[in-house]
């Protein structure tokens, strides 16, 4: 098969809309008055959710970069409470993943969006798929946390459900297995 782009491309592009679609809902109610670096981690997912809407897989690959570093500096500055920092360690490696999802689409589109695709754009996706399944992980312990940050958990938990299914999707389309 080559010059056509795999034949799930369509059903893939829904379900990243869908995932947008769920993560601007989620995060318009969670943050609606939250102020400094969390609203800022808040307002670079979203951005690159609208980068990625906008067909632009590239931009929304650096603002989800931005977004983790945002989480990771969240993560670090709420060491004495657990919670929050698993909440935050989680929500970078989530913001990871979708990073180098994005990359993958930039890096196949960049190649001519022709299969066999490069090992890079396979390396790409293999490293999504660890860190959604780290994100997973931590998520659904804070998830089960009853506290301020619950609700948050539980949004970032689906989404990374949502970003495991499109990962599984994206490796088969490439055909990386």
């Amino acid at each position: 098969m080559t010059g056509a782009p795999p034949t799930n491309l369509a059903t893939l592009r829904r379900l990243f809309a869908l995932c947008c679609m769920t993560t601007l809902m989620t995060a318009n109610l969670a943050t609606a008055q939250v102020i400094g670096n969390e609203a800022e981690m808040d307002r670079l997912q979203e951005k690159a959710e609208e980068a990625m809407a906008s067909d632009d897989p590239e931009g929304a690959a650096i603002t989800m970069g931005r977004a983790a570093l945002v989480a990771k500096f969240l993560a670090k500055t709420h060491q004495e409470d657990g919670s929050a920092m698993r909440l935050f360690q989680g929500a970078d490696a989530l913001f990871r993943s979708q990073e180098h999802s994005y990359r993958a689409m930039a890096l196949f589109r960049r190649a001519g969006g022709q299969l066999p695709v490069s090992s890079g754009i396979c390396g790409s996706l293999s490293l999504a798929q660890n860190n959604v399944q780290q994100a997973l992980a931590m998520l659904t312990r804070e998830s089960r946390t009853p506290g301020p940050r619950t609700v948050k958990a539980l949004s970032l938990k689906q989404v990374a459900a949502d970003w495991e299914t499109a990962i599984d999707s994206l490796i088969a389309d490439y055909q990386c297995r």
